[in-house]
């Protein structure tokens, strides 16, 4: 069973990029969430009894610059995480994905999801007041969808050539 699982991770499939992206993607989200704590703590520790409780609440909610600049350093660490595991591990196609060209926009569509998670924490946490990690959890699977996307099509692309031969590969896994 394990190795059928596995086949299907490291297959050729546009399912098993779907799952290596997912898998990625919450590794990033991970480092993402992290560096947002620790900032969140840095900006006010007297809130927070301990680190770890930045993750699950204090008695006054942080500040909304606090709240955004977290949103931004997280962004950076999770971005940096994303791209280099998403072009060892994740598409099966490189495309432009190792020049500096395929990083510059990787990294220029990324800008657009963070600005996505920007305008959200401030139209929800800081003028709706819903709490930050529940802002952040929503625009994370908000942004998610939006990064597949623009990932596959602009950046991890086929050639043309290229597109005939996994066409023929993917007809006979």
């Amino acid at each position: 069973m394990f190795t059928k699982l596995k086949n299907f991770i490291n297959g050729k499939t546009l399912m098993g990029e779907i799952v290596r992206f997912l898998l990625v993607g919450g590794l990033a989200t991970v480092v993402d969430f992290f560096m947002m704590g620790v900032t969140l703590y840095i900006f006010a520790p007297d809130k927070y009894p301990s680190f770890f409780n930045v993750f699950y609440g204090s008695t006054v909610p942080p500040t909304l610059l606090a709240a955004c600049f977290g949103t931004g350093v997280g962004f950076i660490f999770g971005l940096i995480a994303n791209y280099v595991l998403s072009v060892v591990f994740v598409f099966n196609e490189k495309g432009d994905s190792k020049t500096l060209k395929g990083f510059l926009i990787f990294a220029f569509f990324s800008l657009i999801g963070l600005g996505i998670h920007e305008l959200g924490m401030y139209l929800l946490n800081g003028l709706l007041n819903v709490n930050e990690w529940i802002v952040k959890i929503i625009l994370t699977l908000v942004v998610l969808v939006y990064n597949f996307i623009t990932r596959k099509l602009l950046i991890f692309k086929n050639s043309r050539g290229d597109q005939k031969a996994d066409e023929k590969i993917a007809g006979e896994q």
